[in-house]
């Protein structure tokens, strides 16, 4: 009989957490370069350079490969013929390994759970509690999963109760285009078919925990009709041009994950949840000799890419830059930015937004006059940083205040990763501004472009407050234009109807 001790758990789950925040899983690797290969889309081969580096440097640095390092999700079988050695629930040690993990002192993991989610929003400031799954199954070991999900994708997750007779395909394909590019493709889609609609929307979730296999599949041929479905999916989702951070290119998912479970003759419950470019997650297996461990992956298994903006990419002094300067920007263009710069995200936003409602100032240093926002949540820095890795989050959360923001401050532009939504483009048309994107998922090579950072206001906010970052050739593309064109518009059509297979749609 096994006897699980209290802290081989806890140490276990911690030392999986730490794993998954600097390790991409070596089959998203091997995959990724792979497509880095294929891809013809220089934007969108530029994103997956730039991703494929930072994965490497996080590998070699153990820091974060993306500065959101995620809700934690679990899932236990649990042996039923296991004993335990422990006084804590079993959730609660998971919550105590969470906590360990992310209040590591050699690499702090941003805490980014909040308690009363629909009043006070306050941060946990330990990113506790965990979401975790139990099973009980025959057999005298625990099997745990671990995964880490930003934000991004997870709010791009959907349900759809279709009837019967419903093709899964379409709704797929009508609902993948209007997910944005904010879950950070490449990435994969996890299906969940079946259950009840929580039930689906599990299964989604778990798929994701599997590893990639699609192109095995379709050197061999599918097997089952799940299989099939699958590579149908794989197929006709990339063929929808959506590309690399959805600029536009040839690979959109890795795979296409898919789980059913029987469900009743009047349902058809159909969830998709997207894995993003930090995909993270780690399995091990508890049979009471120990804390778990994980495989060392090798440096040799990341490919040996190099990036560099190009003679053609612009240099632009956040010091100095006018109204005018910026009427000169196209869209697709590379910018290396040098200079001061403020950051906020949204609940500074909301915050500012209240406080100019109340006809006060904002506080001091908080003067975005002729300036850039950058919209980010930084890691905590560790030994010599001046921030820990700080790549962009999703735009579009902060398309409401846009032109409140550029009414009211004299702010230029603003900085994030994915497109910008019908509001923000009009704002930004309106007031003669422009939209900036960094590449999601390669936030550790983005804070090596920072070379000082201080809080400025609202440090309450934790990761959410006001910070003042000066860089120093930080790469950007201008994906939002003076004009109001969308590089996240064009890029995907041009390259839906360069592979054309899918008719490009006109709205």
């Amino acid at each position: 009989m096994t006897t699980i001790r209290q802290d081989d758990l806890v140490q276990s789950v911690a030392d999986a957490l730490q794993y998954i925040s600097y390790y991409h899983p070596v089959d998203y690797i091997q995959n990724l370069a792979a497509a880095y290969e294929r891809e013809a889309s220089p934007a969108a081969r530029d994103a997956i350079a730039q991703i494929l580096i930072n994965s490497r440097m996080c590998a070699e640095g153990h820091r974060p490969i993306c500065q959101d390092t995620g809700i934690v999700t679990v899932f236990c079988r649990v042996g039923m013929d296991v004993r335990w050695d422990a006084r804590l629930s079993l959730e609660e040690m998971i919550n105590e390994g969470v906590r360990r993990a992310y209040n590591h002192p050699d690499n702090k993991l941003r805490a980014s759970i909040v308690a009363d989610p629909a009043g006070t929003r306050a941060n946990t400031k330990d990113n506790t509690p965990a979401v975790i799954h139990t099973t009980l199954v025959p057999g005298d070991t625990l099997e745990i999963t671990v995964a880490a999900k930003g934000g991004g994708s997870e709010n791009k997750s959907k349900f759809v109760m279709l009837n019967p007779s419903d093709a899964i395909v379409d709704w797929v394909l009508n609902t993948v285009p209007s997910m944005g590019a904010g879950w950070c493709p490449p990435g994969m889609l996890g299906i969940g078919i079946g259950g009840t609609a929580e039930k689906a929307m599990l299964l989604a979730k778990e798929s994701l925990m599997d590893p990639i296999d699609i192109q095995e599949i379709i050197a061999r041929g599918p097997r089952t009709p799940i299989e099939a479905l699958r590579v149908e999916l794989y197929e006709k989702v990339n063929a929808l041009g959506i590309g690399a951070q959805g600029l536009g290119g040839l690979t959109t998912v890795l795979d296409v994950k898919i789980l059913d479970y029987p469900t009743h003759a009047a349902s058809k419950p159909v969830a998709m949840i997207p894995n993003c470019a930090a995909t993270r997650h780690a399995h091990f297996v508890l049979d009471g000799s120990g804390v778990a461990r994980l495989p060392v992956p090798k440096l040799d298994d990341w490919p040996a890419v190099t990036w560099s903006a190009g003679a053609s990419a612009r240099r632009v002094n956040l010091d100095t830059v006018t109204a005018a300067d910026v009427q000169n920007w196209k869209p697709g263009e590379t910018l290396l930015l040098s200079g001061a710069m403020l950051t906020g995200r949204d609940a500074a936003h909301k915050r500012i937004q209240d406080i100019l409602a109340r006809g006060e100032t904002l506080p001091p240093g908080v003067d975005f006059n002729g300036r850039f926002i950058y919209y980010v949540g930084p890691v905590d820095p560790v030994r010599d940083e001046v921030v820990g890795p700080a790549g962009p989050t999703t735009a579009t959360r902060m398309d409401k205040f846009t032109d409140m923001m550029l009414e009211r401050t004299g702010l230029l532009g603003m900085i994030g990763k994915a497109e910008r939504g019908p509001v923000a483009i009009e704002a930004i048309r309106k007031h003669r501004a422009v939209y900036l994107m960094a590449v999601g998922g390669a936030a550790y090579l983005v804070s090596k472009a920072i070379r000082q950072a201080r809080v400025v206001a609202f440090e309450d906010l934790g990761m959410e407050a006001v910070y003042e970052f000066v860089v120093e050739d930080m790469p950007v593309t201008v994906a939002v234009d003076s004009q109001g064109t969308s590089v996240h518009k064009t890029g995907p059509a041009e390259w839906q109807a360069k592979i054309g297979k899918i008719p490009v749609r006109t709205t």
